[in-house]
C-alpha cells in the first residue's frame, strides 16, 4: 500500500536505504581505505544536499562533485567534509577554490601551473589531485612521466594530495582495458615514488571496480556513486560474482488522472501508434517525458499498477502516459502507480527500465526532472 502524498507525480528518497549502502561499501573496504561518495548531477538526481547530509551524519569524510558550482552548493548547504571536484576548473571558477575549500582534480601541464599560482596568492598550499588519462581518451594528462615530472618540480606552493584516473570498462570482463589502464597507472606512480612524490591518495575505482572487487584498482580511496544509489552494472564476460548487495534509494510514482474502457480497435495517443487488440480498460497517468519518462517507452514500457505490470500503450507524451490496466480494473482516478519501485511482489528498477528504453539506469536516475517532487523519508 503505497501511503498518501499530496503530489501527482513524486520520488521516494529513503535515508535508510542509502545508508545501508554507503555501509556495505564501507564493510568491503575496510578501515584502511578512504571513501569518496559521489554526489555529481544532484547525487544522480536524488538531491545532492539531502544525500550529503545524511552521509556526512554517517561518516563520510569526502564528496566527489563535477564541477566547482556543485562543490560550492555543498558548502552553502553546510557541508564540512572535504570535496574533490572532478570534471575541471574554468579560469572564472578559480577564485572559489580556496574560500570554499575545493579540491580541484587537475588534468594538465597548464592546469598544475595555474594551481601553484593560485596558491601563491592565497599565501597557503592548495591541495590537488592529479589525473592521468591511462586509456579512456577523456580527462587527464597523458600517462608519461618525463614532462610531468618536470612540473612537479617546479610546483612552490600547490601540493599534489591524490593522483587518480578513470576506467572506460570496469564491467567488462570480456576486455582487457581494465588491466591496462591498471597497469599504466601503477607505472607511473611507481615512476613519480622513485622521484619523491607519492601522494596520500590514490584512486580509479569507482562504483563497478568496487562492486567487482578489482581491488588491485582501489589503493587508498575508492569513488563509488551508482553504488551508494543501488545499483550494480551488470557485468559482460567471465565476471566474478559483485561482492556488494545493495538497494534502491528511490521510488517514483505518479497519480492517474482518468480510467476508461475502449472497444477493440480503438487508437490511443499521437499518432495512433496503438490500436487496441480487444476491449481494454486504461488510465491515464501524470508523468510523461517533461517529468523523465523516457520517449522511447511509447507502446514498449510498463509500469506497476495494482501490483501488476501494466504495459504502456501509445506513445509517451509531455504530460502524460497512458498505460493498460485491463488486469487491475480496480484503479481509480487519484490511485498510484509505480514507475520505479515496488508494489507488493511486484519490481521494477531503473536497469529494467532502462533496458526497455535502450538506454542505462544512470540516465535514467538523472533524467528525473525538477518538477518531480522530492520526498524524503526516513
Amino acid at each position: 500500500m503505497n501511503r498518501p502524498v499530496a503530489a501527482r507525480c513524486w520520488v521516494e528518497i529513503s535515508r535508510r536505504a542509502l545508508l545501508e549502502n554507503f555501509r556495505a561499501v564501507r564493510r568491503a573496504t575496510g578501515d584502511g581505505i578512504e571513501v569518496a561518495a559521489v554526489v555529481k548531477a544532484d547525487a544522480y538526481g536524488h538531491g545532492a544536499v539531502p544525500m550529503a547530509r545524511w552521509l556526512e551524519e554517517a561518516g563520510a569524510r569526502w564528496f566527489a562533485v563535477s564541477s566547482v558550482e556543485e562543490g560550492v552548493t555543498l558548502r552553502e548547504a553546510g557541508i564540512r567534509a572535504r570535496i574533490l571536484v572532478m570534471a575541471g576548473v574554468l579560469s572564472y571558477e578559480e577564485e572559489a577554490l580556496a574560500p570554499y575549500r575545493l579540491t580541484p582534480a587537475l588534468h594538465s601541464l597548464g592546469d598544475l601551473e595555474r594551481m601553484d599560482r593560485l596558491a601563491a596568492a592565497a599565501g597557503r598550499p592548495l591541495d590537488f589531485h592529479l589525473k592521468l588519462d591511462t586509456g579512456m581518451s577523456r580527462l587527464g594528462l597523458p600517462a608519461s612521466e618525463g614532462k610531468l615530472l618536470e612540473a612537479l618540480a617546479g610546483l612552490r606552493a600547490a601540493r599534489m594530495e591524490g593522483l587518480m584516473s578513470h576506467f572506460a570498462s570496469s564491467a567488462d570482463y570480456a576486455s582487457l582495458q581494465t588491466d591496462h589502464q591498471v597497469e599504466v597507472f601503477q607505472t607511473v606512480a611507481a615512476a613519480l615514488e622513485r622521484a619523491g612524490w607519492r601522494p596520500p591518495l590514490r584512486h580509479l575505482a569507482s562504483s563497478n571496480a568496487l562492486a567487482y572487487g578489482r581491488r588491485e584498482a582501489w589503493h587508498t580511496m575508492v569513488r563509488p556513486g551508482h553504488v551508494l544509489y543501488g545499483y550494480v552494472s551488470p557485468a559482460r564476460g567471465e565476471a566474478p560474482p559483485a561482492i556488494l548487495s545493495v538497494s534502491p534509494v528511490l521510488q517514483w510514482r505518479a497519480r492517474i488522472l482518468l480510467t476508461k474502457d475502449l472497444p477493440e480497435g480503438a487508437l490511443i495517443g499521437y499518432g495512433g501508434t496503438f490500436r487496441a487488440p480487444r476491449p481494454m480498460r486504461i488510465a491515464v497517468v501524470a508523468a510523461g517525458y517533461a517529468d523523465g519518462v523516457p520517449h522511447r517507452l511509447s507502446n514498449k514500457g510498463r509500469v506497476l499498477a495494482g501490483g501488476k505490470p501494466a504495459p504502456i500503450v501509445g506513445t509517451v507524451s509531455m504530460d502524460l502516459t497512458t498505460i493498460d490496466i485491463s488486469r487491475s480494473p480496480e484503479l481509480q482516478a487519484g490511485d498510484a502507480v509505480t514507475l520505479l519501485g515496488e508494489e507488493g511482489d511486484a519490481r521494477l528498477d531503473a536497469q529494467q527500465m532502462a533496458r526497455q528504453a535502450g538506454t542505462i539506469s544512470y540516465n535514467i536516475l538523472c533524467g528525473i526532472r525538477e518538477r518531480v517532487r522530492r520526498i524524503y523519508v526516513d
